[in-house]
């Protein structure tokens, strides 16, 4: 079972879009019960928040709910619970290798799995919600693909 961990620097807005987008899409696949998908920050500043509302409201649009999620921080057991942590972009893996090294070459960026290495850029600043979930979704698709090629397919 593939577990996967979404990292962004607060836990607020991209990695629970990432998140909760990927549940979405192993639900519609059938794959539910074969991934488990979780999500974190590398900072403390969030910690039990709620996601964003603009990015709930950007989730709520494609009929995708977060209800209940409660931004926590990174740790370095993650490292070995997780087989792919999954950052947005080069400063949230920076943030994370100060948590914990990379000896299994775990830590990704989301968009690489798209063949991109262009960061998915945070929302809260930008005010681009729905231009973020189009990455978000994009990304997540992509990873799903190569996850699935990697185990033979659906």
């Amino acid at each position: 079972m593939p577990r996967i961990l979404f990292v962004c620097h607060g836990n607020i807005c991209r990695s629970p879009m990432a998140e909760y987008v990927m549940k979405q899409l192993v639900k519609q696949a059938g794959l539910q019960e074969r991934y488990e998908i979780a999500s974190a920050a590398t900072s403390r500043e969030e910690i039990g928040n709620p996601v964003y509302p603009p990015a709930q409201r950007e989730l709520a649009r494609h009929g995708i709910s977060c209800k209940g999620h409660a931004a926590r921080q990174m740790t370095r057991a993650d490292y070995d619970d997780y087989d792919y942590i999954v950052a947005m972009e080069p400063f949230n893996i920076r943030n994370m290798l100060r948590i914990c090294d990379d000896p299994k070459g775990k830590m990704r960026l989301l968009m690489s799995f798209a063949g991109s290495d262009e960061p998915i850029d945070d929302p809260w600043y930008t005010g681009r919600f729905a231009e973020v979930y189009g990455q978000i979704e994009a990304g997540c698709r992509a990873m799903l693909d190569e996850l699935e090629g990697a185990s033979g397919g659906r």
